[in-house]
């Protein structure tokens, strides 16, 4: 069994840093790392579907706005299929002969979807769809034999659902399926990044958020208006880095050698930190030098998108034939799982000429 990874977004809107120091970042250095045989990147359009499904058409235009933000940051369709959800039907039908292999406690116990219920104040009128989108995840997961997926630390319980039921079903039928492992971030801080005004999720109904989309002055505003310590009122007052937004994205985008370029009295993230605790150092400062690394980090990504802009059929080319290959390989699936079900009647030849040499017995 080769190393296969499986991720993917939904796309109820731009992409941010946040998703892109979450899993985007490490998506384009799994695929050019060479490590992967195969690497399946999903548009999950169905599953967005479940919380807006009077909305479709949010859905349908942002599709586009996630394909672009992914060529943008550089994932490469000769090595990575890009695949939209709704297209492959046999993730339907897996997903069906799943929810066999699932109790309804079960789904209510699950962390993850309790969290998503009560940010959504869907209370008692949850949508059956958005209620099984564990199980939508396990069909996801498994149809690729996907054994990786990279996702945030918050997704952990919804992979332990698709391995129990990958665990369910070789254990009744046999083994057909492929047990996946989680692949956090490396980088502790880029597990959660907040949101600029300091709340812990980044959000576009909040209005938090820098999107990979935005323009150089966008960026900027953004990170000169940025959470950081309250209490720190003057330059000269000690500050706190803890919960201190600030610093919590330079842990996640700062790199050694960005202090010789912007900031060169100092060596590292360490030396700074240590300054803002004593006093002495003015959030305007941070901030200009954090804005320096985001804008060095972001305006490539800003460049290559505006070429994607341009051509637009392109992007749809890509998604259609991604589709097309992930098609194939879930069929190949699904044609394995219904074997091993024993629901292949027309092709089970055996069953087939069983049948007819029993009734020729009783003739």
């Amino acid at each position: 069994m080769g190393k296969i990874i499986l991720t993917g977004d939904r796309p109820t809107g731009k992409l941010h840093i946040g998703h892109y120091v979450g899993s985007l970042r490490r998506r384009v250095e799994l695929q050019n790392s060479g490590e992967f045989d195969d690497i399946y990147i999903m548009i999950a359009d169905a599953q967005a579907l479940t919380d807006n499904s009077e909305n479709p058409e949010k859905v349908r235009q942002n599709i586009i706005e996630v394909a672009l933000d992914y060529l943008s940051i550089g994932l490469d369709p000769e090595k990575s299929t890009m695949f939209i959800q709704s297209q492959i039907p046999q993730l339907t039908e897996l997903s069906f002969y799943y929810m066999n292999l699932v109790t309804v406690a079960r789904l209510q116990r699950n962390p993850t979807v309790k969290s998503e219920i009560a940010m959504r104040n869907f209370e008692t009128s949850i949508p059956v769809g958005f209620f099984t989108y564990p199980i939508s995840q396990a069909a996801d997961i498994t149809a690729f034999k996907a054994n990786m997926v990279p996702v945030g630390e918050d997704q952990e319980p919804m992979l332990e659902q698709t391995r129990e039921i990958v665990r369910k079903f070789n254990t009744v039928y046999g083994e057909a399926l492929v047990e996946p492992e989680i692949m956090l971030p490396e980088n502790k801080a880029c597990l959660r990044l907040p949101g600029t005004d300091g709340k812990a999720k980044m959000s576009k109904s909040l209005g938090n958020c820098i999107y990979l989309s935005d323009t150089e002055e966008d960026v900027k505003k953004k990170v000169m208006s940025m959470y950081t310590d309250p209490n720190h009122l003057q330059v000269s007052d000690p500050g706190q880095i803890e919960g201190n937004t600030v610093f919590t994205y330079l842990d996640a985008f700062c790199k050694d050698d960005d202090f010789e370029k912007y900031l060169p009295e100092y060596k590292n993230l360490d030396e700074l930190k240590d300054h803002y605790r004593r006093g002495g150092l003015g959030d305007v400062k941070v901030k200009r030098f954090l804005n320096s690394i985001l804008q060095a980090e972001l305006g490539p990504i800003r460049d290559r998108r505006k070429e994607y802009e341009a051509n637009i059929p392109y992007v749809y080319k890509v998604l259609k034939e991604g589709s097309e290959r992930a098609e194939a390989v879930a069929a190949q699936t699904l044609k394995e799982v219904k074997e091993a079900m024993k629901i292949n009647y027309f092709d089970d030849v055996d069953l087939i000429a069983a049948q007819a040499e029993k009734y020729k017995s009783q003739e």
